[in-house]
């Protein structure tokens, strides 16, 4: 908690007012308020690309608590346009941390609100829906925030992936490795890429807009559709390199904003959830096993399971055991395959991490 406080509020779309005390930049901040059940990893989550532009509600009490380490990065810097605690700790007691979370959210410009009652915040949002938000600490009039609210693009419709996708291609493990893995960046976390090196594998990074001969020019033994932030329905360019990537035949993994776009190119809608699934807690059922996995997410859009049951060349392969949404899918005539969640884990249980092996595994099968 930081110690000279400076009074901050939230508004919501709805009307929601809420009093608390400035954290990180003194500011104003807008985008759409989302929240995570995590108690660790809150610097894995801040860090996350599929988070941009969204305001963070990180429900557990004390964050920052355990301060900050370039270790535990995704990316290269902080993704979340804001974020709202309950309690900020600017003291820490790791001694393999670098700096606060105070000096760290400085340092990247994020506007925050302490002071909150985060839970019961959660509540509302559960209830509610999702909906736009704006913390300030330097402008408390609730007139003013309305007006600059209003001005907020709503996430339903709006492409973010390109804005975070690396700028130039870029490479990863040993061009000498056994397999070759084009990866389509959307907003990749940094350790889905150490989980596919860890494996032997090289991997090209294309940027989203990437054209697909200029992709398939790598002569990859697989293709990689990554995680990344915003609506799947608004990105035709990347809907359109998947299909041009699967009539390869040759083995396609997509994870989060993967698994929706390789839906969306066979045809199967994706929608915009109520509140979305994020935390580090999700029980889902892997329907070929049999087994439950306990499982990381991030994600506000959904494939729509009426369609993608009703599919005759898709299968469903996982389920989310809490509100049976779809969380993986194979095709049925080609070598590709997905899951919402993430299995790189980071932070989480390592439940999931066998779907790498898999991925390699059918590459394997695909060059025998």
């Amino acid at each position: 908690m930081n110690q000279e406080q400076q009074p901050a509020v939230l508004l919501l779309a709805d009307g929601t007012y809420l009093q608390g005390f400035a954290f990180g930049k003194i500011g104003t901040t807008t985008g759409e308020i989302c929240f995570n059940t995590g108690m660790t990893g809150y610097q894995e989550v801040f860090t996350d690309p599929s988070y941009a532009g969204q305001v963070l509600i990180m429900n557990n009490v004390h964050i920052g608590n355990y301060g900050v380490s370039k270790a535990d990065t995704e990316s290269n810097s902080v993704k979340i346009k804001g974020l709202i605690g309950r309690n900020l700790e600017e003291q820490y007691s790791r001694y393999m941390a670098e700096t606060s979370l105070q000096a760290y959210l400085l340092e990247n410009n994020i506007v925050a609100i302490e002071g909150v009652d985060t839970r019961a915040l959660v509540a509302h949002v559960r209830t509610k829906g999702t909906m736009n938000c704006i913390i300030s600490s330097e402008i408390l009039d609730v007139n003013t925030l309305k007006k600059m609210l209003a001005d907020c693009p709503d996430m339903d419709g709006l492409e973010l992936a390109s804005t975070v996708s690396t700028s130039s291609v870029y490479e990863m493990g040993s061009p000498d490795a056994a397999y070759k893995i084009a990866v389509l960046d959307y907003g990749v976390k940094q350790h889905i890429l150490v989980s596919l090196v860890q494996r032997g594998a090289y991997l090209k990074v294309f940027p989203a807009k990437t054209p697909f001969e200029t992709i398939r020019s790598m002569n990859p033994d697989g293709y990689f559709l990554s995680n990344g932030p915003g609506d799947p329905a608004a990105m035709p360019y990347a809907v359109e390199t998947v299909q041009q990537i699967l009539a390869e035949n040759k083995p396609v993994f997509g994870i989060c904003l993967g698994h929706q776009l390789l839906a969306l190119a066979n045809g199967i809608d994706t929608f915009k959830m109520h509140h979305g699934h994020r935390g580090l807690n999700h029980p889902v059922k892997n329907i070929i096993t049999g087994q439950c996995e306990i499982t990381t997410q991030n994600h506000g859009f959904g494939v729509d399971p009426v369609a993608v049951k009703a599919h005759a060349d898709v299968e469903v392969t996982h389920v989310n055991l809490n509100d049976e949404s779809i969380e993986g899918i194979r095709l049925k005539s080609k070598p590709a395959f997905s899951v919402q969640y993430h299995p790189e884990s980071t932070p989480g249980p390592h439940d999931s991490r066998y779907l790498f092996d898999d991925f390699i595994q059918l590459i394997k099968q695909h060059q025998n």
